[in-house]
């Protein structure tokens, strides 16, 4: 039985043909993202910015009454709620600030909770109240903080662990796809104001390590052909060494793109979110593999020389280790 294969051998795209246009449409999308995230904003979920999430199921009703509920509970002089379905049609979330003077009495909290809940199910007997979470404004600083500090140290350590593996060449343009990967993602949940909270942290963590995967099988096709072929022009080079990881490439995407497919058009409404931002980081971490790390190189002025002298100091060390052996 004859094999599948997405990728015809001894296939010659040229990719470095369009690495001047990509390079200029990639530039404008991170700062149009940048844009969007300094203007817009993120909206920043219960873990970021503190406050009070229910999460109400109706028992009796195939879908949630959201217009009924933003009046009841915006009666109470809490303040407006935010009111998303999430799940099956009949189950919503409630998103409330805490009211003032919550951080030095956290009764006030409770207080709160209590007096909603009491009250969507006066007017909703049907409500079944499935859970209360509350985020102090100190907490969700902190977290917020946290979060961030986890994505920059984990770029900033990808970027020093492939500067030491390969040259420093390679760690630029891996750091440069990795931020263009993260901005994207970003100005993403800028445009949509899709809600922004600790699981889109994990799925950025998640996309940089997708990203640098793809990346660094690249980079390594990449190192082995520029000892092999010393005299060929470094652009005909990056165009085989892609090549020759394309099929890969293609199959890997493809596996895990059929999941996140699945889970976007049929996964609960609670995992949306975190399932987009995979999704778009599949795409993008795989094109900046292509059309990011790899371009740079050629404006960075890598060349087979230095590679020629690292082999042959490792050489040298494998022969002084067998000779005192």
């Amino acid at each position: 039985m004859k094999l599948l294969k997405l990728v015809p051998d001894n296939t010659n795209i040229r990719f470095l043909r369009w690495r001047v246009p990509f390079y200029v449409i990639s530039t404008l999308l991170i700062l149009a993202s940048w844009g969007l995230i300094l203007t817009k904003g993120l909206n920043l979920g219960v873990d970021f910015v503190g406050g009070q999430m229910i999460r109400v199921t109706f028992e009796r009703t195939a879908e949630a009454p959201v217009a009924e509920l933003r009046q009841t509970v915006g009666q109470l002089g809490y303040g407006e709620p935010i009111i998303q379905q999430f799940g099956k049609p009949n189950e919503v979330s409630i998103r409330m600030k805490l009211p003032e003077g919550s951080e030095r009495n956290t009764d006030l909290a409770d207080q709160m909770a209590r007096k909603i809940t009491a009250s969507i199910k006066e007017g909703h007997p049907d409500a079944r109240i499935d859970g209360v979470d509350s985020v102090s404004g100190k907490v969700s600083g902190e977290l917020f903080k946290t979060g961030m500090q986890a994505l920059i140290a984990a770029v900033i350590a990808i970027s020093i662990y492939i500067w030491v593996r390969f040259e420093w060449q390679f760690g630029v343009g891996a750091l440069y796809a990795l931020v263009h990967d993260v901005s994207l993602t970003l100005g993403l949940f800028a445009v949509t104001q899709m809600e922004f909270d600790l699981n889109i942290v994990a799925a950025i963590l998640t996309l940089i390590g997708y990203s640098l995967n793809d990346t660094i099988v690249v980079y390594d096709r990449i190192r082995e052909n520029l000892k092999k072929y010393r005299r060929m022009p470094m652009p005909e080079l990056l165009d085989l060494s892609v090549n020759e990881t394309l099929s890969r490439t293609i199959v890997t995407s493809l596996s895990v793109l059929i999941t996140l497919l699945a889970l976007l058009l049929l996964g609960p409404n609670v995992i949306f979110g975190f399932t987009a931002a995979i999704t778009l980081g599949i795409f993008v971490g795989t094109y900046s593999s292509v059309y990011m790390a790899a371009p740079i190189l050629i404006w960075l002025k890598v060349s087979s020389s230095s590679f020629v002298q690292v082999e042959s100091e490792i050489e040298r060390q494998e022969r002084l280790a067998r000779e005192k052996s």
